[in-house]
């Protein structure tokens, strides 16, 4: 998955419902900068609607829920701070982040991770993901649909669990 439809998760995924960042359907373009690769930012789109925002945040939680003892994210107006802190094997990852929305239409998320020990030789970094609504999503896209930085295509719907109905 895009990190940067990750970080979308993480910080949707925590959130209270009323502190939930609702963000307009339409297609969204997101660009992930990172300390790592500085000269090389990842960008990825896609199509959103409000269920697919819905799914997102489930999604979100119960990730969170399995995999992290710390999951905080609070939206005050227009800025919104999270931290993180989530088991993946051995490592600790403790993610603090910092969202600057732009009404319903871009945002701003700044984010700094450490990991202990360090993963893959990386003991901590810092990236920023942009976003913002382009417009009306393409024809013949569905909500859900992304086209990731390696211009693969997926759908979110599709690699996430399906949430079973109320009977």
């Amino acid at each position: 998955m895009a990190a940067g439809v990750l970080a979308v998760l993480l910080a949707a995924g925590s959130a209270c419902a009323q502190d939930y960042p609702k963000l307009r359907p339409g297609l969204w373009e997101l660009s992930r900068s990172s300390d790592r690769a500085p000269d090389a930012a990842q960008r990825t789109t896609i199509c959103l609607d409000d269920a697919t925002q819905r799914q997102m945040y489930q999604a979100g939680l119960g990730a969170m829920g399995a995999m992290c003892s710390k999951h905080e994210f609070h939206l005050h107006g227009a800025r919104g701070e999270g931290e993180f802190v989530c088991a993946m094997g051995p490592t600790t990852v403790h993610t603090k982040a910092v969202m600057t929305l732009q009404g319903d239409t871009a945002y701003r998320t700044e984010i700094d991770t450490t990991y202990d020990p360090p993963m893959n030789g990386t003991a901590h970094s810092h990236s920023v993901l942009l976003a913002r609504h382009t417009g009306a999503c393409k024809p013949g896209q569905r909500p859900g649909d992304m086209i990731l930085p390696n211009g693969r295509s997926v759908n979110m719907h599709d690699a996430m669990p399906r949430q079973r109905e109320a009977k």
